[in-house]
């Protein structure tokens, strides 16, 4: 059971110190209670105060970044099982494998495809997050030369995946520095791996069947000084995922078993389950997914999913208010207003653009509601309007005084007027019509 900040305080050392980086013990007893901090954080505490509060304060899951710079990702400290109850926060990255079999030419392409292809969906870029290099051929100089090549090309986060103490000392000389997730710890070996983590500062994956033995693996290699941790739970199949990873997150967040709490690793690149793989990890609680490259569509049908499942349901995206240009409109170019949510802003300078009519997109701020959600809340107003203009500066942009707005706030029309003093022009309630309209209605209006 997680402790109150009231007595999270009564352990502290209230040094009011500052150097857990919070003003008093207070805050910081407050962020312990709330997850937002590790108890590790406060230099003062004793062993037994740190014992009785690390299992009740830290967050479920840790938080752990992978590789350095400013393609480098953090995963894990997640709070809820369903992202309706708060929000997920940290999306799993997702990396494309190579092999130390390839050709270097093929290594080339794959890295130059992870650090160049992107695309921009509701106003946001969307790109995968680095490269998973294995040593299939077993031969410690095979995998320094593939990891040479990966870093001639791309400076992004790496997986370095291998059976070899030897192979991974070889390709660690070359990118230990850069802080790569290195897979895998077992029970086997994981003193060995421990002590290439530490010695380079690298997170780790651990390997093992079983809740229970992962948990025991998990707990030896914090023995061994290691907390960067990141679990292969090993499944048998895509069920078997699902269930292992639930069961985890279910202990974790309810820190039933505080030792699983670490992000969870999936190897999505079974030719036949592919596409099903990747999208049951990010569904269900992968935070690093690795996967073979990806056709075209594949690529894009992940990406927009795991947007999807990481925006804040509880919270529209947003546009932010202003003036903005489609085309290169001129001072007779048409004004069209409508609200700031993204999906309304993004639709309907799709279908303008499609027009070929250069024209200005007026935004106003309904905090990310839809036309006809902001109308009936009263968040769209002619004051709102009235307000927008001035702020913005649109009658300086145009030389007419004509206001075009979406069909839904047709209600509003001569309130705007009255409190714009501009002609308003009711639009469509669909926007796949606005280029009819535009051509018929805005022409007409011109002549």
């Amino acid at each position: 059971m997680a402790l109150k900040a009231l007595d999270i305080y009564k352990l502290l050392p209230k040094k009011n110190c500052k150097e857990c980086g919070d003003p008093t013990c207070l805050t910081f007893a407050m962020k312990l209670a709330g997850g937002k901090a590790d108890v590790d954080l406060c230099p003062y505490l004793d062993d037994q105060s740190k014992s009785v509060l690390g299992a009740t304060t830290r967050p479920p899951i840790r938080l752990i970044k992978i590789g350095v710079g400013e393609r480098s990702f953090a995963v894990g400290e997640e709070f809820v099982l369903y992202r309706h109850d708060k929000t997920f926060y940290h999306p799993p990255g997702i990396l494309f494998k190579v092999s130390d079999t390839q050709e270097p030419e093929e290594i080339t392409a794959t890295t130059i495809r992870v650090r160049d292809e992107s695309f921009t969906r509701i106003g946001t870029e969307l790109r995968f997050n680095g490269i998973a290099i294995e040593n299939a051929s077993g031969s410690p100089d095979a995998f320094a030369r593939a990891v040479t090549t990966v870093e001639e090309s791309a400076d992004l986060p790496l997986v370095l995946i291998s059976k070899n103490t030897d192979a991974f000392n070889a390709a660690l000389i070359q990118v230990g520095s850069y802080q790569p997730l290195i897979h895998a710890a077992t029970k086997q070996n994981f003193r060995e791996m421990c002590a290439l983590a530490k010695k380079h500062s690298c997170p780790l994956v651990i390997k093992a069947h079983g809740l229970d033995d992962l948990a025991g693996l998990a707990k030896d290699c914090v023995t061994e000084g290691v907390k960067k941790l990141v679990m292969d739970i090993s499944p048998q199949s895509p069920g078997d995922f699902i269930t292992i990873s639930t069961a985890i997150r279910q202990l974790v967040i309810t820190r039933q078993s505080p030792d699983l709490g670490y992000p969870v690793f999936l190897d999505a690149t079974h030719p036949h389950l592919q596409d099903a793989a990747i999208a049951l990890g990010i569904v269900k609680y992968a935070s690093v997914i690795i996967t073979p490259p990806l056709s075209p569509a594949s690529a894009k049908a992940a990406l927009t999913l795991r947007q999807n499942i990481y925006t804040d349901p509880q919270k529209p995206i947003q546009m932010n208010p202003g003036l903005y240009r489609v085309g290169t409109p001129g001072k007779d170019a048409p004004v069209l207003l409508t609200v700031n949510f993204s999906l309304t802003f993004f639709t309907l300078e799709g279908y303008l653009e499609s027009t070929r009519i250069p024209c200005f997109m007026l935004i106003v701020d309904t905090e990310g509601l839809s036309v006809l959600t902001a109308v009936a809340a009263g968040k769209l107003n002619e004051t709102l309007v009235r307000d927008s203009i001035r702020k913005f500066d649109v009658e300086h942009e145009v030389s007419h005084k004509t206001l075009i707005i979406p069909g839904y706030s047709a209600p509003l029309s001569g309130r705007i007027e009255e409190a714009t003093g501009w002609n308003v022009m009711v639009g469509p309630r669909d926007a796949a019509e606005i280029g009819e309209y535009l051509h018929e209605q805005w022409k007409n209006h011109e002549s």
